[in-house]
């Protein structure tokens, strides 16, 4: 937790306090459904947390904004985003009933009324959002195919809609067939050597 108060200092109580809940929440429910490896549980705010909130050292959603998180296994980084942003709306899909079944358990024991989790594919699913978020699910390619039709064509804020994407290691021949994208190192952000070949990638989507 010491982490999280070195990297956001201004956090409110009550975001204090959710973050807090954290670890008793999945250490709990990993127990009885795996969503974090238990070799990575003691890892859950550097390695867990603090990866899905530098999301947030690169950009401020608008107010009302809404996301839809793919691949959400255990709820990242969709969970820690949505107490950084509780005026943002959010929407954690899976194709896992079982991981789902942890989210909303998560969900609701810190009192998040700003999201929502279903079990459903992205494929599937009619909805559309103001971004597409996921950690790294597949090839940014191939989560590009599934994952573009979901961005809302209506675009009402200053940062273009569009895929925000987690990724590690070396991923740029992957990305020799699209343009206007950028890459932001997550280690100018963080000191913790995990995040070295962290980065994350942001494509505006043009229709």
């Amino acid at each position: 937790m010491k982490e999280i108060y070195e990297y956001f200092p201004d956090l409110t109580k009550v975001q204090y306090a959710q973050f807090a809940q954290l670890d008793e929440l999945y250490r709990f429910w990993n127990e009885r459904i795996n969503v974090i490896s238990r070799k990575d549980i003691d890892n859950l705010y550097s390695h867990h947390v603090l990866h899905s909130l530098a999301i947030a050292r690169c950009f401020e959603f608008k107010q009302n904004s809404s996301i839809l998180d793919v691949g959400t296994g255990g709820g990242f980084p969709g969970i820690p985003l949505a107490i950084m942003f509780p005026k943002v709306q959010f929407c954690l899909i899976d194709a896992i009933e079982k991981k789902i079944r942890v989210v909303n358990e998560v969900v609701a024991a810190l009192g998040l009324d700003n999201v929502r989790a279903l079990q459903m594919r992205v494929e599937n699913f009619p909805e559309r959002f103001d971004y597409v978020i996921s950690r790294a699910v597949t090839s940014f390619p191939e989560f590009y195919k599934i994952a573009y039709k979901s961005v809302s064509t209506i675009c009402n804020n200053k940062l273009h809609n569009g895929i925000i994407y987690l990724k590690g290691g070396d991923f740029f021949e992957e990305m020799k067939g699209f343009k206007k994208y950028k890459i932001f190192n997550i280690s100018n952000f963080y000191t913790d050597e995990f995040f070295e070949t962290k980065k994350i990638i942001y494509l505006p989507v043009e229709y």
